[in-house]
């Protein structure tokens, strides 16, 4: 199911009309009408989660802008982790504007879907160095930078848990189990299983052609080996204090109280805090147990990125929109609203973000992360893999093997 809002703005008159639709289904009336030729059509991408505040944000655009043009916005939610597949699908009629995760810069910039900036110097100065870096490709800027956070914490319950408990996920599993609660961790994504990779000397990234993997998750030597890693997985996925589960519905459990801990991200911190009060509490990551040894979790780190479509026909208002989308106001806007961290200098160095114990989480682990430089081939292969485990191996095929053919998926050409 797609569902797309649609803003329009004519000259005098401003109407908001909200819709929602499978994508075959017949299109309201209202998206059936034909604008004149001089209207600026737009569509805008961005997660599902982000809506009312896009909305809002568009909101805002059309009314500054009332008087300049005739404007029909189209908003379609689009996850920003899987925005360059869906944009390839068709890129001359994907997107205008677009929210995605900064591990795909290099490959829209090949495939052409990004051109430099405008105002790059404006941009560059009005953001932290490091979101600028995630944004360009040498010294060239392709994107604008719209948030300095994207990278995975603890949520964490202080009814259940101390500060002691949470340095160690054994512990926390424990202690789960045994108020007939869950810890929460996604494995259908590789962006969070990399965390028991990460700090094991077992590695992964990104070669120099830009396009192929490399990866030793699978290795038999050194200190802790990939079946390790693979062992304290099984016994993880059959602790009865563990679950994995996606953001969705790591959500539902915080709020129906199934979840009393969880792995996740800054997107969700507003819901967390609303849902557990006074109780709320975020951590850099625990170790966990792995060749009978306590090591700490690793976590991917990144930024989120708004890219104007090369091949827009309204590119200078599409400019327009991605500048008001990322401007100090509406990133903001968008912490108050999301929990997001900017990457405005201004809007970063506010005392209300310094003080969010989402943001003061993420900075702890940022000493144990690393900047998410991967390859396409990544993703699938960890999937499947995950899976395997989480069934108790269905295929019968040992650790190894398992390992062993993750990787080659995961190097392959």
């Amino acid at each position: 199911m797609k569902k797309k809002n649609m803003l329009w703005l004519p000259t005098l008159t401003l109407a908001a009309l909200l819709s929602g639709c499978q994508k075959n289904a017949p299109a309201p009336a209202a998206q059936e009408q034909t604008p004149d030729s001089d209207t600026v059509n737009l569509t805008v991408w961005g997660g599902e989660e982000d809506e009312e505040l896009l909305l809002q944000i568009i909101d805002g655009f059309l009314a500054k802008y009332q008087g300049q043009a005739n404007f029909a916005i189209t908003y379609e939610p689009q996850s920003e982790s899987s925005c360059t597949d869906a944009l390839m699908a068709d890129l001359e009629h994907g997107a205008d504007v677009f929210a995605f995760a900064d591990d795909q810069l290099n490959t829209l910039v090949a495939a052409g879907a990004l051109e430099p900036v405008e105002n790059a110097e404006t941009i560059k100065g009005a953001n932290l160095p490091e979101a600028v870096a995630s944004a360009s490709v040498g010294d060239t800027l392709y994107a604008l930078p719209l948030t300095a956070d994207n990278g995975y914490f603890l949520y964490y319950n202080k009814k259940y848990f101390s500060e002691n408990d949470i340095q160690s996920l054994d512990r926390m599993l424990e202690i789960a189990a045994q108020h007939d609660k869950k810890v929460s961790m996604e494995w259908d994504s590789g962006w969070y299983v990399y965390s028991l990779f990460g700090n094991t000397g077992l590695t992964v990234g990104l070669n120099p052609d830009g396009i192929t993997n490399y990866c030793t998750w699978n290795s038999t030597d050194g200190d802790i080996k990939g079946t390790d890693v693979a062992k304290a997985m099984v016994n993880m996925a059959k602790h009865p204090g563990f679950v994995s589960l996606g953001d969705a519905e790591f959500v539902e459990g915080v709020k129906n109280g199934t979840i009393v801990a969880g792995i996740n991200g800054v997107w969700n911190a507003v819901a967390v805090e609303t849902a557990w009060g006074k109780d709320y509490g975020a951590a850099k990551l625990p170790s966990y147990t792995c060749a009978g040894k306590q090591v700490q979790m690793a976590s991917f780190s990144g930024y989120k990125l708004i890219g104007i479509n090369a091949y827009s026909s309204q590119r200078e208002w599409a400019t327009k929109l991605a500048e008001w989308i990322t401007n100090k106001e509406n990133q903001e806007l968008r912490f108050r609203l999301r929990g997001q961290g900017p990457s405005n200098t201004s809007a970063a160095s506010s005392a209300e973000v310094q003080n969010s114990p989402a943001i003061a989480a993420l900075l702890a682990q940022s000493q144990f992360s690393s900047p998410q430089r991967i390859g396409g081939n990544f993703w699938a292969p960890v999937t499947t893999f995950t899976a395997e485990i989480l069934a108790d191996i269905p295929s019968g095929e040992s650790l190894q093997e398992l390992l062993d053919h993750m990787v080659e998926e995961i190097t392959a050409p």
